[in-house]
Order: C-alpha cells, then structure tokens, then sequence
C-alpha cells in the first residue's frame, strides 16, 4: 500500500485536472479560510468586547464549552436535512469549531494585557476605542494568533466531513476510497490533510513568534506611544 501512495505522488496526472492534489488542496483551503473568515466576524468583536469591558466572562466559558461538544458530523447531518444546500452545512459546521478557540484567543489575549499598561494609556487621555485598538489589541496580538492556530487545525482536519456531502476537498480521497475498498487513496488523502495541518501550524506558529511584544521582530505598535505607556507604567509601579 505504501509502494502505491508513493507511486500515486509520483504520477504528475493525479496533480492536475478537476480531481487532481491541487484542485483537492484549494478546494479544502477555501473551505477552511471561509469558516475561519465567519468565524472571526463573529469571535473577534465578542472577544474583544469581553475582553475590554470584563463582562460576560462566564459567557465564554460556557459557549466555548458548548460548542466544542457539538459533534461536527451530526451537526452538518442535521443541517443537510434541514437546509436545501451543499456548501452551508459544513461551513456552518466548521464554523461552529472554529469560534471556541477564535473567541477564547481573543478574550484571553485582550483581558491578560498589563493593567498597568492600560492604566497609563487612560492617564494619556486615551478614549476606550483607543485603549482598545493602540494598546490591548497589539499586546494581545501573540494569543489572538493562538487562537487563530488553534482554530485552523480543528478546522483543517474537520473540513474532511464536505466530501460526506458530495463537495470537494482532500476529504474526497477519503470517502471515495472507503466506499471503493481503495485504501492506496484513503492513505493520499489522510496523509495530504496531515501535511497541510503541519505547514499551516508552522506557519502560525512563526507568526506568533513574530508579533511577540519587546521581540522587535514585527512592529504592530506604535514605538513613541508604547515608550510613553511603559513610562507612566513604571511610575506607576
């Protein structure tokens, strides 16, 4: 069987075409990048919010639980019957994975930020909207990727359950070499979404090294502004 999976790599007509790697790869990105996208329309301001203000704590850690023990399959299965559609199904199925971890990211990130820091930014005359955006966003930036990692590979690895549906994806090989008895296929199929889960989560991963506060490696804050916060913050230590 492995003979065979190397021997399918190897023939560049299983890379192209409507059924080719490439297609199935862009096929499963978009489906991943679509429920990541409504996702954070939907995480990102409610973490923020509840991050900020510090109300409705309990909120996210109930929701967040409960999402999480949705089951995807019997989530979409429910959603088939439901709605005359292939695409919404899953997305709304991927999307309910991906706003636990987008919104627990985004929460902790902004609630964590020193309130020292913050403190000295409403001493600068700062309107929230600006303590907000200047100050708590980008210090909180590392976790909100974190999130964002997290979210990703649940919803890579989940966004297999579109083919059970009859869309496409890397999930096709899967299901289409279990109904075919062609293990060779299921054996593409599991080790391309595998490696597409790898090379996004190492990709997150530098990013969240990247956008680490004091680090200088990606500038997300303004430097002035941050030398005046961490002035007053001192002081006020």
């Amino acid at each position: 069987m492995f003979a065979d999976f190397a021997a399918y790599l190897a023939d560049g007509a299983n890379w192209v075409g409507p059924n080719g790697i490439t297609t199935r790869v862009l096929q499963h990105l978009y489906y991943t990048v679509l429920a990541l996208g409504i996702g954070a329309l939907i995480a990102v301001p409610a973490g923020m919010v509840i991050g900020h203000t510090g109300r409705g704590e309990g909120l996210v850690v109930g929701l967040a639980n409960t999402m999480r023990a949705l089951p995807s399959l019997g989530l979409m299965t429910l959603l088939v019957l439901l709605i005359p559609s292939t695409l919404i199904p899953p997305i709304t199925a991927l999307v309910a994975l991906a706003v636990p971890p987008l919104l627990a990211g985004v929460y902790a990130g902004i609630a964590n930020v020193d309130r020292t820091v913050v403190d000295a930014a409403r001493a600068m005359g700062m309107s929230p909207w600006q303590v907000l955006w200047r100050v708590e966003v980008p210090n909180a930036m590392p976790l909100i990727i974190g999130g964002l990692r997290g979210a990703t590979l649940q919803v890579v690895a989940t966004a297999t359950i579109a083919a059970f549906v009859n869309l496409g994806g890397l999930g096709r090989y899967i299901f289409d070499g279990l109904a075919l008895y062609d293990y060779t296929r299921v054996l593409v199929g599991a080790v391309l979404v595998t490696a597409l889960a790898l090379v996004l989560d190492g990709l997150l991963a530098l990013l969240v090294r990247l956008v680490q506060p004091g680090t200088g490696r990606l500038a997300l804050r303004d430097p002035a502004l941050q030398e005046a916060i961490d002035e007053r913050a001192a002081v006020a230590r």
